[in-house]
């Protein structure tokens, strides 16, 4: 339900996790202290351990006070759960794709009704990674005080335990496959549902452009009223200590394993524009804080993530091929590039 208390997600996730049916893995990756808690971060896993066989990832809450992200996940992993004992189709499609699911990366920041960690540490900024084009003053990260929102963290420090959690299971669940997609669900950025991918921290397109390419078609066709924008996040702005372009930039240094990794972007503005008085709540920034309207979302984002499931599934089927990965480049540098230099 709209509204409810941080407390409460936490119980509902260990009660998924007390009550999963065999076949289905939880793990604890780390844990951390919030308000007198002890929090578990969590992971939910299905499906074969075969490195061959291409995988799935669905994360939310590295920012705690986009809760929204969070109730998406949990959408999405309690649709998984309720099929378990019945749907035939589930089970073949987890005989050829691994999932992984962690609904709450940041379990302190959601407690505290904040964007940070407890340590006052962004974690989607937190990555050792720089930007040297210009990343935008404050939002883009800084190092001057935990005080001020975006905080990177000290320099040289190792990355928080939440935000290496979230790397250590994707480089061993997702990382070293023929191919993965990882979907993370955030909110709080215009009026559109965006779907950003790497990089953030450079505008040079990463070398994966024709798989992200061909990607976007098969889900204008799967979905065709559907109202994501798939895009570039260097396009909107450049950023320091991005996760997702750390982990990129791992899995490149790997032969033959190939990691597409997704921010699905709410456009919470608009939620804002229906309902001008969310504006003087902080959680309204960032969320539905109307039932109907959560629960429109909710609806919606499911079934982009069962797709994104059956494509990573279905690798085989749509990955371009020389010559036709050389014309999906160039098809994707002329869409979201414009010509190339």
């Amino acid at each position: 339900m709209a509204g409810r208390s941080g407390a409460s997600v936490l119980d509902e996730i260990d009660g998924l996790a007390a009550q999963c049916p065999p076949g289905m893995q939880v793990q604890t990756l780390c844990e951390i202290d919030a308000r007198g808690r002890r929090c578990a971060v969590l992971s939910f896993s299905a499906g074969p351990s075969d490195p061959a066989l291409p995988a799935f990832g669905v994360f939310g809450g590295v920012h705690g006070l986009e809760r929204i992200g969070v109730e998406v996940v949990l959408a999405f992993l309690r649709a998984v759960l309720a099929r378990w004992a019945w749907d035939v189709s589930l089970h073949d499609l987890l005989s050829r794709v691994r999932l992984v699911v962690v609904p709450l990366v940041n379990p302190g920041g959601l407690l505290h009704g904040t964007r940070a960690n407890p340590a006052g540490v962004d974690l989607m900024r937190n990555a050792p990674v720089d930007c040297r084009h210009g990343a935008p003053w404050g939002v883009g990260g800084q190092r001057m005080s935990a005080r001020l929102p975006w905080y990177r963290g000290p320099a040289d420090a190792p990355m928080q335990p939440e935000a290496q959690a979230l790397c250590n299971v994707v480089e061993r669940e997702l990382i070293g496959r023929p191919l993965a997609i990882s979907i993370d669900c955030h909110s709080g950025f215009g009026l559109e549902d965006r779907l950003w991918f790497p990089h953030a921290h450079t505008p040079t397109p990463i070398e994966h452009l024709p798989e992200l390419h061909v990607l976007s078609q098969l889900l204008d066709g799967a979905l065709p009223h559907h109202r994501y924008r798939c895009e570039p996040q260097s396009l909107q702005y450049l950023a320091h200590g991005d996760l997702w372009d750390h982990l990129y930039l791992r899995a490149q240094q790997q032969a033959g394993t190939t990691l597409l990794p997704l921010t699905l972007e709410m456009g919470s503005w608009l939620w804002v524009k229906k309902n001008p008085r969310q504006a003087f709540s902080r959680h309204g920034i960032f969320n539905p804080l109307i039932a109907h309207r959560q629960q429109r979302v909710l609806r919606r984002h499911l079934a982009l993530l069962d797709h994104l499931m059956r494509a990573a599934a279905s690798q085989h089927r749509w990955r371009p091929a020389a010559p036709a990965r050389e014309a999906a480049r160039e098809a994707a540098w002329r869409h979201w590039y414009g010509a190339r230099p």
